[in-house]
């Protein structure tokens, strides 16, 4: 803010230049974009791309993007996504993820020994793990995976028990009856962030059984997100993994 204020009475810089700087939003008409965000909250703003037109996200992530913030799109098609390539084939996407994004630069490989963990139980869960994981990673956290660990053959998480207790915080993806993140939530002893899937049979609910287990779960330190919110998990846990980084 002094640098602009600095610009405009040194007259290199007019005043409407200068308000739209110092601007905490710009109004697209459809959309609200808000640039303060990176500020308040450590990350800039996420596209939801589910329901939005191509050119609604087109327009969002180049207001983003001017701002030279990272731009991170979940929840996108691949038919939206290739047409977004065609105008921006600089971006990344993930298919498994339903996940397109672009950051500002290669940041260099992250040399800290804290990750999060993010386990699944059954391959079926996979688009829910890797949104979770994708996003975890683009916005800057270490990622170790650990999938189709599901309760059915408990072994297969036990084997990787060990390792999974070093993580800062565990991102536990589960569907069916969503038992996973209770044992797993009885092996650590870093916060456990559950998310429900909409996998399984009709008495499922659509992820309502699974999501019921999870907030029942008589294990200690478990928190709770919405069904097959995979980016809201991870979101939680990049900050619990800042934390943990910090103090170390």
């Amino acid at each position: 803010m002094d640098d602009i204020l600095k610009l405009v009475q040194a007259g290199s810089l007019s005043i409407e230049e200068a308000k739209k700087a110092l601007a905490t939003y710009e109004d697209l008409g459809f959309a609200k974009v808000d640039h303060h965000r990176q500020k308040r909250q450590g990350f800039p703003e996420i596209i939801y791309g589910e329901g939005k037109s191509v050119e609604q996200i087109i327009a969002i992530l180049e207001a983003i993007k001017a701002k030279q913030n990272d731009v991170l799109i979940t929840r996108i098609s691949e038919e939206k996504a290739s047409k977004v390539l065609e105008v921006h084939p600089e971006f990344i996407y993930h298919q498994v993820a339903e996940i397109l994004y672009w950051k500002t630069e290669q940041k260099h490989v992250d040399e800290s020994d804290s990750f999060i963990a993010v386990l699944c139980a059954g391959t079926s869960d996979l688009r829910v793990a890797e949104e979770a994981a994708i996003t975890a990673e683009v916005l800057g956290s270490n990622v170790k995976r650990f999938y189709d660990v599901g309760v059915a053959g408990i072994h297969r998480l036990l084997d990787h028990a060990e390792e999974i207790q070093k993580a800062s915080v565990s991102v536990v993806v589960a569907g069916m009856e969503g038992a996973l993140p209770s044992v797993v939530g009885g092996l650590v002893s870093h916060p456990v962030i559950a998310v429900p899937t909409s996998v399984g049979y009709g008495a499922n609910f659509h992820g309502l059984s699974a999501l019921l287990t999870m907030l029942n779960s008589c294990a200690s330190g478990i928190s709770v997100v919405n069904i097959d919110n995979g980016f809201g998990g991870a979101y939680s846990a990049v900050l619990i993994d800042q934390l943990a980084r910090n103090k170390k």
